[in-house]
């Protein structure tokens, strides 16, 4: 097995008698769903159904939830949880600065220590362990795992297909949809309202998710993500992340297929990009979560 710590993931705890329903009024997962050991796909939206932040969460033996979320976004996303309070007996804590979060790919651990729960988005990312960034070494020995670089688990997110903010999409700028989180179990259709909950259930409806992120084979050289994507004078969309051979872009959908059934080629930059598979710009039959 392989383990990674990813400093670019911090930890907010929310507790508190009220913390379930407080929470499930606010996000796209459902977190009457949690139990301890297991972990949820979810993120919290403008009202305009736009990703502020994305998280996996889960629930600790005393009924608290912890949610592994992008560090940068942690203060952020802790403040505007306190500004959705109001009244809710519920404590919110930014833990980004005593908790992170460890990776662990490439076989199931035998033995799990606290805070460990499977990746919900596709069980090829395998699973993550809550702890002291200082105690990283000991659980990866403990699990007979190799502690590796973070690049490592991002060379395999990748792969898998599964988007980071940030890099493969903008915070802010960005519908679930088009981030696939309707694909990787980010979004649950039949919970109650949750905030932006309007927009994306029409999207769902509809089928009006033009855009996505999609897998791509990159052959010479690694596109600076945000490049622009073209195909003959059409810019069809940008480029995200890329390692060993892969990339994550989001594209146009109907753009790109239009160039596959023209023969024309795809650019990132100049730099020639091709799909891993055709289908994912074909219209797909709707997914539920």
């Amino acid at each position: 097995m392989k383990a990674a710590l990813l400093p670019d993931r911090g930890v907010v705890k929310v507790s508190g008698p009220d913390a379930r329903g407080f929470l499930n009024g606010l996000v796209t997962t459902d977190i009457e769903q949690l139990q301890p050991g297991a972990a949820r796909f979810g993120a919290l939206l403008t009202p305009q159904g736009k990703i502020i932040t994305d998280f996996l969460v889960t629930e600790t033996a005393d009924g608290a939830l912890l949610f592994d979320c992008p560090k940068a976004l942690a203060k952020p996303f802790a403040d505007r949880l306190t500004f959705y309070r109001l009244r809710a007996k519920v404590t919110i804590e930014n833990l980004s600065e005593q908790l992170g979060v460890l990776a662990i790919w490439g076989g199931e651990p035998a033995a799990k220590p606290d805070f460990t729960f499977a990746d919900p988005r596709d069980a090829r990312l395998g699973s993550r362990i809550i702890l002291r960034p200082d105690d990283a070494l000991q659980a990866a020995a403990s699990l007979d795992a190799t502690l590796l670089d973070a690049s490592a688990f991002e060379a395999h997110r990748i792969a898998c297909g599964t988007p980071r903010g940030g890099l493969d999409f903008a915070y802010g700028d960005a519908f679930p949809h088009e981030t696939n989180m309707d694909r990787l179990h980010g979004v649950d259709f039949g919970k109650g309202c949750y905030v932006g909950q309007e927009v994306v259930s029409r999207m769902q409806h509809r089928g009006t998710a033009r855009t996505r992120v999609i897998r791509v084979a990159v052959n010479d050289g690694a596109p600076e993500p945000g490049t622009a994507i073209t195909a003959g004078e059409k810019s069809i969309g940008t480029m995200g992340s890329s390692a060993e051979g892969r990339g994550l872009a989001l594209l146009r959908m109907d753009r790109a297929s239009d160039a596959l059934d023209a023969g024309e080629p795809l650019l990132a930059g100049g730099i020639p990009i091709t799909l891993v598979s055709p289908d994912d710009v074909r219209p797909q039959t709707k997914a539920h979560a």
